[in-house]
Parts: structure tokens; sequence; C-alpha cells
């Protein structure tokens, strides 16, 4: 486990990312880390991550993904969350986070669930970036995009 997560590490910051669930290495795994610089700490690992709680309040804010390079997009995702997992030192953690480190946590517990921002787009932006995603597609193939290693059944919990 502990060289899954420091090669996720690894990617995140290869990728200049802040974030990475282990089906976007093709590990189905419940695992996700965040290397971002609030709450606090700067890099933390969880595994079997859940969302205890959302907020009502909601932002609209521009997402991207090392999934998908390239192509960004206005995501309506809750303000605030209450995260819990286990750390990569075993113990039981429950994070209340806000604002970006929020975000970073439900975009990659989405993966985790075999979402991807692009699911929870509006209409209206899914539009907007259509011609990207399928100029994306037309050069990664469909398989880019599809996610098979993101079904949800096949990720198993630690």
């Amino acid at each position: 486990m502990k060289s899954l997560i420091r090669d996720m590490f690894d990617t995140v910051d290869e990728a200049s990312g802040i974030g990475l669930a282990a089906p976007q290495v093709g590990v189905s795994k419940r695992v996700i880390v965040v290397s971002l610089k609030e709450k606090g700490f700067e890099r933390i690992a969880l595994i079997n991550p859940v969302i205890e709680r959302m907020s009502v309040e909601k932002e609209t804010i521009e997402e991207g993904c090392i999934s998908i390079p390239g192509i960004r997009a206005d995501v309506e995702r809750p303000v605030s969350v209450i995260v819990r997992g286990i750390t990569r030192s075993g113990r039981m953690v429950e994070i209340d986070a806000r604002d970006l480190l929020a975000r970073v946590f439900q975009h990659e517990i989405d993966h985790l669930n075999g979402t991807l921002f692009i699911d929870r787009l509006s209409a209206q932006e899914r539009e907007r970036i259509e011609p990207e995603l399928a100029a994306f597609v037309q050069k990664q193939g469909a398989y880019a995009v599809s996610f098979e290693q993101h079904d949800p059944a096949k990720i198993t919990s630690l």
C-alpha cells in the first residue's frame, strides 16, 4: 500500500496536479491522494474515503483532471464536506474540508465511484467543451474517456 501511495504522489507531482485516485493509475482500490497546501497538511492519502456530509451551499468553479489533460470546465459542488477515511499509518480520521480542499476530495472520491468531472457538467457546459472532448477522444481513443477501470463494482475496499 505504501508503495502505491508513493507512486500516486509521484504521478501527481509529475502532472503538476493536486489529487489522484488509484483507478486513474489502473489500480482498482479505494485510495486517493491529495497534495495541497491547505488545512495544515501538505499531502494526505486516504484509504476507503467516504463523504459523510456535504454542505447545502454550492459553488461553481473550473476543474480539470489528470486523466483528461487540457480540458477544463465549470463544475458545481458543495463548498464543504466531511470526509472519513484511513490514513496510510492506519488511523481513522475525519476531515472537515472547505473550499478547494473539499472540491479535491469530492473530485477524487468521484473517481472511486465511477464518476468523472465531465459527468457533473451542466448541459450548457458539456456542449461548450464537446469539441475539445471529441478532439481528445479522437487523439487518445474512446477508452481514454470511458475509463473502464472506473467501474465502481470493480473497485475494491481494503
